[in-house]
């Protein structure tokens, strides 16, 4: 299982960069020290982006397949920052941004995390 957020801040979505050369959604499977879903999601962010946030609603949830024959379960929630934070990226990912939401159609983009945006 993987949580993932949903950061918008004005009509700008926080993403990140896989070695699949794909965006996705902040975010990544629960530690053993986490408390649950909502707090491996903040931990998540500030390790990936640098960023504090708090979590808010639950979006969605999907099985993605990211590689042939390997599921995975994708639950997405809301975020919430203040202001507009400059993003950091971590070794993880080979880039991070704020994308606008009217370009999200020029990315390679799955479409579960598509649809999660869409859901706000």
């Amino acid at each position: 299982m993987s949580v993932k957020g949903v950061l918008v801040v004005r009509n700008h979505v926080a993403l990140a960069k896989n070695d699949r050369a794909e965006w996705e959604l902040p975010g990544g499977r629960l530690d053993p020290t986490d408390a649950g879903p909502k707090e491996a999601l903040i931990r998540e962010f500030d390790e990936e982006l640098g960023i504090e946030i708090t979590v808010t609603d639950l979006i969605d949830s999907y099985v993605y397949e990211p590689l042939p024959d390997t599921k995975r379960l994708i639950i997405t929630y809301r975020c919430e920052t203040k202001g507009l934070p400059e993003l950091h990226r971590s070794a993880e990912h080979s880039d991070v941004a704020w994308i606008g939401l009217d370009c999200l159609h020029e990315l390679k983009l799955p479409g579960g995390y598509w649809r999660s945006i869409n859901g706000l």
